[in-house]
């Protein structure tokens, strides 16, 4: 098991959870491939943060991680 409910940290988590289940958020990451291009249209929308706190380019995220729960959601 990884760190944080199978992921590698709670950003990670929580980036994900907020990814997946608000409509808003989960809108945008469908329209992605890669976690990158997430970052960038969220930074475009001016959203930095989940509205937990976790930074959408914390570089502690793992984004390999993040790379294959998109590929593997939409």
């Amino acid at each position: 098991m990884e760190g944080y409910n199978g992921w590698k940290n709670w950003a990670t988590w929580n980036v994900a959870l907020w990814l997946g289940n608000d409509e808003s958020l989960y809108k945008v990451a469908r329209r992605c491939v890669r976690y990158a291009d997430v970052v960038d249209r969220l930074e475009e929308m001016e959203t930095f943060r989940t509205p937990d706190g976790a930074s959408y380019n914390d570089p502690d995220l793992d984004t390999y991680a993040l790379d294959e729960w998109l590929m593997d959601e939409f």
